[in-house]
């Protein structure tokens, strides 16, 4: 039997080509083997080896980024700066009727180093008011959520009852929240309820106006297919209606609660008991206007936390990044 092997002459000339590339690379070793090329035997004067490999390239460093710095950092530095001047110019300007920035922090360092100390039912430390004044708040605002989430919903939903219950929001929500207070003293019968009373209403209304709001702004063509499928009511709100509202839902409970916050404040100073709001007041009467000052940057510090951490429930259920 007689075999043919046929080669191909790009297979041949690739090791060629190759050992040319070496060659290119390498020129002293090419030299050194090269086929009649004299060897280089003599040691005290060996022929000197010239490396040609390319070195790596070093890294090159990426220039600083100083925007961080002058956007994130330093604008809130010089606007607290800015605050602490003001206040300084309005304490000399006033004889220091108006504690300065300096006084006023050594009193909150007094304040804060017992927080929670109890004499009695009028003297307590400004961590159990704070306390109070957030459970008065959680408790007259999961009420609002409670009624006024499915209020909002059924008349988004609805167009009767949008038409049944416009008027009445309408007419209602401009009210301000402590001309509620008295109904609640006269209904409740106590200062403490009448205090969440007070919140419950005051927080109702964003939930309900946003969360129609955004029932109503649901694209239509989600409606048709649902009619065409001939879904449930229950089907329609859990899988059409409630991932499209929840931002808008969001968003008025993010309203609620910086209402309820500004709201608790001035209902304590009417109703006495233990919050922050009496606390203020009760300063106001005992004339230490640096625990009053220190009682306005707690309140801050409070409604900026819940504002805060808000914003970040809103940012994880939702798939758009919440905005102020």
């Amino acid at each position: 039997m007689v075999s043919a092997v046929f080669h191909n002459p790009l297979d041949a000339a690739a090791p060629a080509a190759r050992s040319s590339e070496r060659s290119a690379a390498y020129p002293i070793a090419a030299t050194a083997h090269k086929p009649g090329a004299p060897a280089h035997n003599d040691m005290k004067n060996p022929a000197p080896f010239v490396s040609t490999v390319p070195a790596p390239p070093a890294a090159s460093r990426q220039p600083w980024d100083s925007s961080f710095l002058w956007l994130a950092i330093l604008p809130p530095l010089l606007g607290m700066g800015l605050l602490v001047l003001v206040w300084e110019l309005v304490s000399v300007g006033t004889g220091a009727s108006i504690p300065s920035p300096r006084d006023t922090f050594t009193q909150a360092v007094q304040v804060f180093s017992d927080p929670f100390y109890n004499k009695g039912p009028n003297d307590q430390g400004v961590g159990w008011n704070v306390l109070s004044s957030l459970k008065r708040v959680a408790m007259g605002f999961g009420m609002a959520a409670i009624v006024g989430i499915p209020v909002g919903f059924m008349i988004g939903r609805f167009d009767f009852l949008s038409r049944m219950f416009n008027p009445l929001i309408s007419l209602l929500r401009p009210v301000s929240p402590l001309a509620w207070l008295p109904i609640g003293l006269l209904v409740f019968k106590g200062a403490n309820p009448a205090a969440i009373w007070t919140i419950f209403i005051c927080s109702i209304w964003p939930m309900i106006i946003n969360t129609a709001v955004g029932v109503q702004r649901v694209p239509q063509d989600y409606m048709n297919v649902a009619r065409v499928l001939n879904l449930s009511e229950w089907k329609i709100v859990s899988k059409i209606l409630f991932p499209a509202v929840l931002p808008y839902m969001l968003t008025g409970v993010r309203l609620a609660v910086g209402t309820a916050w500004l709201v608790i404040v001035a209902a304590e100073m009417l109703t006495g008991g233990v919050g922050i709001g009496f606390w203020v007041w009760d300063e106001w009467n005992n004339l230490n206007v640096k625990n009053i000052i220190i009682a306005i940057f707690v309140i801050g510090i409070v409604g900026l936390v819940l504002e805060f951490a808000l914003i970040k429930l809103a940012t994880a259920f939702t798939f758009e990044e919440v905005k102020n």
